[in-house]
């Protein structure tokens, strides 16, 4: 067996009873942990993180959004639509433009922290 592909095991198989029934206790139901993943995967395209950088500066349209980012409109349209299903962004109508805004400033946070965790030089 090629031991550098797998964790590190213990040497003996002993169960710690106080820290298992801790664990669940505190464990999230399944449901919570797919959505969560879920949350996750919308963070997971290039393109969707750009448009949450351009949406940290500004409220804008697709127009806007797609000239910030050098695309085409429909493939904006096509992120920001995951984004909306994910809840990362929220959109309101402006005359004839739909203007598009972070739901909220846990999306901010979220995006600030995983680029804070991978600018430690762990992961570059």
């Amino acid at each position: 067996m090629d031991r550098h592909l797998y964790a590190d095991c213990c040497d003996e198989t002993l169960v710690h009873e106080g820290v298992i029934e801790e664990v669940k206790s505190k464990y999230p139901n399944e449901e919570k942990l797919y959505d969560l993943a879920e949350l996750f995967k919308a963070f997971g395209d290039t393109t969707r993180i750009r448009i949450l950088y351009a949406l940290f500066e500004a409220n804008m349209c697709v127009c806007d959004i797609s000239e910030v980012l050098d695309m085409k409109q429909s493939a904006i349209s096509h992120q920001l639509r995951v984004l909306k299903q994910a809840n990362l962004v929220k959109s309101q109508r402006d005359g004839k433009s739909i203007i598009y805004s972070l739901a909220d400033e846990h999306v901010k946070t979220m995006v600030e922290q995983g680029m804070s965790h991978i600018s430690e030089g762990k992961y570059i």
